[in-house]
């Protein structure tokens, strides 16, 4: 027999985190998942269901009905959305400006599609004007794809406007929201998103591990008029709706996460009672403040600020600063954690996060005294 392996208990520090995720949670948060656990079929909790769906059509500003936590992370939501949608043959104009389109790209392509790609370089914006000519010339694509907050790169897209394109050639819209959700504005109703993802841990400050997804009734239809079945049973709407709704009776899918779910509900009964707007102009002020800060170091911005988002900041790597070793003393001697660069930023910049709980003075005013210490 195998010895038991003998381990003290886990007891990790207290981090500050201003990377571009995990964010630091709020303590009403945590409290919250160390509530008592119920059965995920508990008339109790079923209740809270509905509220928690209530609360993600709140954040997400949509009447969809079809509106859930998904029982995994943002990539997970992805997926939902994609394999759902995406049938073998559909084309897809998928615009690219970063590591999260090209996520998307591989989504498209694992569903049997057949991609269009819309490149724009790291750091900048979704072109509209590219879009428009892809979408022109493809007039038999189904459904355009973009990441209107791109983590890898800090870059905003104008959701509304490639919303307002996608309609114009018949296109529906699969929207990567993963960092964007309660940092900065974002309207699924008004915008005319059709299908949409997030995730617990960015600008939520709530625990990894869930992703709210939302489907316009377009989508919806599109879902049930399937010629094949969705490739992945966990992930299939049709199934899972028959958990997240049903006047009181429940039908068994799977075994939900029930503290996480506790955890997602405070973290967005907080994010109601601050309200949305307040959310989105708090994350433009903390960072209006980091910005002065970070210039006043010599740092300078991956992102034009035009299209900068408040709660993900990349900045390049000063010349001759050892990036491993400068995150390294940042995190032993200040406990204080930010962000390496991704894909074609690796090695060349930092993503300092601004998100949810994170947004605020004292974390701002840590960070600088501690990079300007280590650079120094």
């Amino acid at each position: 027999m195998i010895a038991a392996p003998k381990f003290p208990p886990f007891n990790p520090p207290r981090r500050i985190l201003m990377g571009p995720g995990p964010s630091d949670v709020y303590p009403e948060v945590l409290a919250a998942q160390s509530k008592p656990t119920v059965g995920h079929l508990d008339p109790l909790f079923v209740g809270m269901m509905d509220e928690l769906k209530a609360l993600i059509q709140y954040a997400f500003q949509t009447e969809n009905e079809v509106t859930v936590a998904v029982s995994a992370p943002g990539s997970a939501g992805m997926e939902t959305c994609f394999v759902n949608l995406v049938e073998p043959g559909d084309k897809v104009v998928v615009c690219r400006n970063g590591v999260f389109g090209e996520r998307m790209r591989q989504n498209v392509e694992r569903c049997g599609g057949e991609v269009v790609m819309v490149d724009n370089e790291w750091g900048e914006p979704v072109d509209l004007a590219e879009v428009e000519v892809a979408l022109h010339a493809n007039p038999d694509a189904k459904f355009l794809a973009f990441v209107h907050a791109e983590t890898s790169t800090g870059a905003l897209s104008d959701a509304k406007g490639l919303c307002a394109l996608a309609r114009a050639h018949n296109c529906l819209t699969i929207v990567d929201a993963v960092t964007s959700l309660g940092g900065v504005e974002l309207r699924v109703d008004e915008w005319g998103i059709d299908a949409i993802y997030s995730g617990s841990q960015k600008c939520l400050s709530c625990v990894p591990g869930l992703s709210p997804v939302s489907f316009s009734p377009a989508a919806v239809e599109k879902i049930k008029a399937r010629k094949t079945p969705v490739q992945s049973w966990f992930l299939d709407q049709t199934l899972v709706m028959g958990y997240w709704s049903g006047d009181g009776k429940r039908s068994y899918h799977h075994t939900a996460p029930v503290n996480a779910l506790y955890a997602l509900h405070e973290s967005l009964r907080l994010l109601a009672n601050e309200g949305l707007e307040n959310a989105w102009a708090r994350h433009r002020e903390m960072h209006e403040l980091l910005k002065a800060g970070l210039e006043k170091l010599g740092l300078e911005f991956v992102v034009e600020e035009a299209s900068r988002l408040p709660q993900l900041n990349a900045v390049y790597i000063p010349n001759g600063v050892d990036d491993g070793a400068v995150r390294k003393q940042l995190l032993e001697q200040y406990n204080l954690e930010i962000g390496a660069g991704l894909g074609a930023l690796a090695g060349k910049a930092w993503r300092i996060g601004l998100m949810g709980f994170g947004a605020r003075r004292e974390n701002i005013a840590l960070c600088l005294r501690a990079l300007e210490d280590v650079l120094n």
